[in-house]
This record gives C-alpha cells, structure tokens and sequence, in this order.
C-alpha cells in the first residue's frame, strides 16, 4: 500500500457518534464511566450511610429517601456501575496475565461483562431494592 492510501483510510476525527467501536471498546468505555459515576457518587452514598445510622429518626428520614422510585432507579444504575466495574475489573486481571488476550476470546469476556453484570444487577437489585 502506499503512503495515500493509508492517509485515506485513517479517519480525519475522533467522532464517537460516527466511529463503531467493537464491544471490548464499548466495555472500556463502559469501565471508565462506571468508575466515574461511582467516585463522583460517593459523598451521596456517604450520606445515605451516614443517615442510616445517625438515630432512628434519621433512619426513618433515610427510609423516605430510599422508598422513593427516584432513588431506587438511582441506587439500581449506582448498582449496575458497580457490578459492571467490578466485573471489568476481573476481566482486566485476567489480560493481565495474558489470559484470553486473543481476538475471539477478548471479545467473548467482554460480552460476558456485560451479561453477567446486568444478571447481577437484575438478581440483587431484585432482591434488595424491591
């Protein structure tokens, strides 16, 4: 191939509406945003805890806070951030020691990241929340 080539083949801008990622890519993405949202939720979840505790008045205040559908779709997304970085997180322990570093067998972890997390979030969520 020649050097044109190869220029015209390159894409010109990083558009992610544009670009297809393949489904190792969406997990990574998926990782990074999960471990995000879950540092940015702490003081919140910080606060629940703390409420939680505090006396039994607080406690009833925290009940208020947790029975309401809001916060239940909150704490089952903050749920499913965890559960999916968790997940990753294992996956990526795993590369490391050059396991399932092939093409078919990384994008079958990865798949399997996003299903086992969801079955995670859908069985505990399930059980706790509601």
């Amino acid at each position: 191939m020649t050097e044109m080539t190869l220029k015209k083949q390159r894409p010109k801008h990083l558009n992610l509406f544009v670009i297809r990622l393949p489904i190792p890519g969406i997990m990574s993405f998926g990782h990074r945003v999960s471990g995000a949202v879950l540092f940015l939720m702490i003081p919140a979840l910080l606060w629940l805890f703390d409420t939680s505790l505090a006396s039994s008045d607080s406690f009833e205040t925290y009940k208020t806070v947790v029975s309401h559908p809001l916060s239940k779709l909150v704490l089952l997304g903050l749920l499913w951030a965890y559960m999916h970085h968790f997940c990753a997180g294992i996956r990526y322990l795993f590369l490391d020691v050059d396991i399932g570093t092939e093409l078919p067998q990384a994008r079958a972890s990865a798949m399997a990241v996003f299903v086992v997390s969801i079955i995670l979030t859908i069985a505990i969520g399930g059980t706790v929340l509601w």
